[in-house]
């Protein structure tokens, strides 16, 4: 049956046999399609006697064979006509109209009609747009060259100059798309990009735990699916309750009241599936029928949103009121001695004082003033912290004998320092113990600190005004209410050269730090003349100047750089006859007394510490001091094992509860808990 001529712009209506060449036998010829063209090609050049008796390639033999046992002549001569035309015959039959370029009529308002007689006499007809007219270029044999061992291929037919144009238009649509589709991947790219940046600030900002969208279900073996089943079903309880109230719906409001607190029985405190109670099922069961029907009764998307927002509102207020108590309470931890630690200092300042006189006296005393030692200053009223400082430097020393401990502490502790360290001597090393209120120059007149803190103001700050009157109240300013603050052993840094006059070096350490590797090479640290020598923590932006210091007030922002590095108390070594040739103690006196209304920084020792040593640092190689173990849960494994000093600085101090126990060990391993006097106040590890 031939093909059906329709008019233009109409449809082209197919036979049978049609649909079942594309169908059936279209993978046929599109596998055998470059072979056809080779063969018909091959056939005419026989015809013609171009190729002579060669014989052709058993490839093209099998192909002609294989399309001559499938399809009709009918079917053979369209092919054949195609590709001498164009190539191999196109299958792209949804997109492409076309069957042959050499069927293309050129029509006014760029269109035209296909046509091409069969074997039949009939005519086959198609209207096809020039925008889809695509087709394949004609093979060049002069860039081909010759194939099949030098036998040229069909000979050259020039192409008309409307088939040039029509190839150029091509040619330009398929760079203009090319084009637009690179540009478009762009674009893709960077709304890619900015939505990935939006959502990591969104992450860095919140609060992360069971309902975050980052977590990882794979991670956890238990997904506690259940769980949060059941707390989204509460929370949707919840919402239809309060719109069920407003409708005046009560079947539905008691009837979710009831499952509410059937599913809250059951969820009780369990945080993972196993832990809930064997009902929790059926509760699942019976809440998500009460949310079905509540949601055909008085579902409203804009209610159930407005309503979802102000729960989410309400939760935040509740997260930040807890995170409120929890920084006031750890405060409050850090501020308290545990009963243990007290205990172990009474029963040892009950022992000193039952000592005789003659007996109170260290050995080696002729080591103090001898500046060809390596000398340390130790300030502490913490028995066990500075006994932690002193065991771990003489036991990772390499001559301990060359190692003396200048430690001060207050008269409340001054008795147990002593009598701890005369019971435990540090090996070979020197050690002397000293009470601050016995220096007789440290007083109000000489020390701006000391007057401060003797002043009402002061007083007023610490014990009166704004006194938290609840527990989340006032959190944020209490850690600057810390006792240490009150203490001149935090402020006697400042006066090394006053408390040493004979040294020229010494070596300043805190009471939370744990010595791990020998620490001479640090007496062999070139300073280039700067007075003080510390590691620089302004690895992270928040750790420089404009952390610390009140920029706003033109004092700070006119000497100081807001940028500058910051650098970590703790460890320092301190050269005594610089530090007096630039009169670092005068520079403390006169900033000090700047700051008595305390508008060019906060209470504490750090800030006027970067102010008085400000261009006289030198910065040591940050493996003599590692810090953050008392607040920094994810520090390094390997930084602590090869540092030298690592330090425990924040409010989990490693002698409290609640200190992170990863870390913990790195601190008992230098105490002595079998000691009878550790053992009566039940302080273990």
């Amino acid at each position: 049956m031939p093909l059906k001529k329709t008019k233009p712009g109409g449809t082209v209506r197919f036979p049978l046999t049609a649909i079942l060449f594309v169908s059936v036998l279209a993978p046929l010829v599109f596998l055998a399609s470059r072979g056809m063209h080779s063969a018909t090609v091959g056939l005419k050049d026989i015809k013609n006697g171009s190729m002579g008796q060669q014989v052709l390639d058993w490839r093209k033999q099998q192909a002609i064979q294989q399309m001559q046992s499938l399809l009709s002549n009918e079917v053979l001569d369209i092919i054949k006509n195609n590709t001498d035309d164009s190539g191999p015959l196109s299958l792209n039959l949804g997109g492409r109209t076309d069957l042959s370029s050499s069927w293309i009529l050129d029509q006014p308002g760029g269109s035209s009609e296909q046509s091409q007689t069969m074997s039949d006499g009939k005519e086959v007809t198609a209207p096809v747009k020039e925008e889809n007219a695509i087709g394949t270029q004609r093979v060049n044999s002069k860039d081909e060259g010759l194939k099949d061992g030098g036998v040229p291929e069909h000979p050259q037919i020039p192409d008309t100059p409307t088939k040039l144009i029509r190839r150029q238009l091509r040619q330009k649509r398929r760079e203009k798309r090319a084009i637009e589709l690179v540009h478009q991947d762009n674009e893709a790219a960077v709304k890619l990009e900015n939505a990935a940046i939006e959502r990591s600030k969104a992450v860095d900002s919140a609060v992360l735990g069971k309902y975050s969208i980052w977590r990882r279900e794979n991670e956890n073996e238990n997904t506690d699916s259940t769980v949060r089943l059941m707390r989204d079903q509460m929370i949707m309880a919840r919402v239809y309750i309060s719109i069920a109230k407003e409708k005046n719906r009560p079947d539905l409001y008691h009837d979710l009241a009831a499952r509410l607190k059937e599913s809250q029985r059951a969820l009780g405190e369990a945080n993972v599936d196993s832990d809930l109670h064997h009902s929790a099922p059926e509760r699942i069961k019976a809440m998500g029928q009460s949310l079905a029907k509540a949601r055909e009764g008085v579902y409203d998307c804009l209610l159930v949103t407005r309503k979802l927002r102000a729960m989410l509102q309400s939760a935040d207020e509740q997260v930040r009121s807890l995170k409120k108590q929890s920084t006031f309470l750890s405060q409050l931890a850090a501020k308290t001695v545990p009963n243990g630690i007290h205990c172990l200092s009474m029963r040892l300042t009950i022992g000193y004082y039952l000592l005789p006189p003659e007996e109170r006296k260290f050995p080696r005393s002729e080591n103090l003033e001898d500046p060809k030692l390596y000398h340390y200053a130790l300030f502490s009223d913490n028995v066990l912290a500075a006994s932690v400082v002193v065991n771990s430097t003489i036991m990772n020393a390499k001559e301990p004998e060359k190692h003396v401990f200048h430690l001060v502490t207050d008269k409340l502790n001054f008795g147990a320092m002593n009598m701890w360290f005369l019971l435990n001597p540090p090996g070979k090393g020197t050690i002397h113990v000293e009470n601050v209120d016995e220096f007789k120059w440290l007083n109000s007149s000489y020390c701006p600190v000391l007057r401060q803190l003797e002043s009402a103001a002061m007083k007023e700050y610490y014990f009166k005004a704004d006194h938290p009157t609840t527990i989340s109240a006032g959190s944020s300013n209490l850690k600057y209410r810390n006792p240490k603050y009150l203490s001149m052993l935090n402020h006697l840094r400042f006066y090394l050269p006053q408390v040493y006059p004979k040294l020229d070096k010494i070596l300043f350490l805190d009471d939370d730090i744990v010595v791990q590797k020998d620490l001479t090479g640090l007496w062999l640290v070139d300073l280039h003349g700067k007075v003080n020598g510390a590691v620089e923590t302004c690895g992270e932006s928040f750790h420089r100047f404009d952390k610390y210091l009140n920029f706003s007030n033109p004092r700070i922002s006119r000497n100081f750089d807001p940028y500058a590095c910051g650098w970590a108390y703790g460890m320092n070594v301190f050269d005594l006859i610089a530090w007096k040739k630039k009169d670092i103690t005068g520079i403390y006196h006169k900033w000090q007394n700047m700051n008595e209304d305390r508008t060019l920084w906060k209470l504490g020792t750090l800030p006027p510490g970067l102010i008085t040593f400000y261009g006289l640092t030198h910065p040591l190689n940050k493996s003599w001091h590692v810090l953050g173990l008392g607040y920094n849960p994810s520090v390094d494994k390997s930084e602590i094992e090869n540092a030298a000093v690592i330090h425990f600085n924040g409010n989990m101090k490693p002698w409290l509860e609640l200190a992170m126990t990863k870390y913990k060990p790195y601190w008992t391993k230098y105490i002595k808990y079998d000691h009878p006097y550790i053992t009566r106040c039940n302080l273990s590890e």
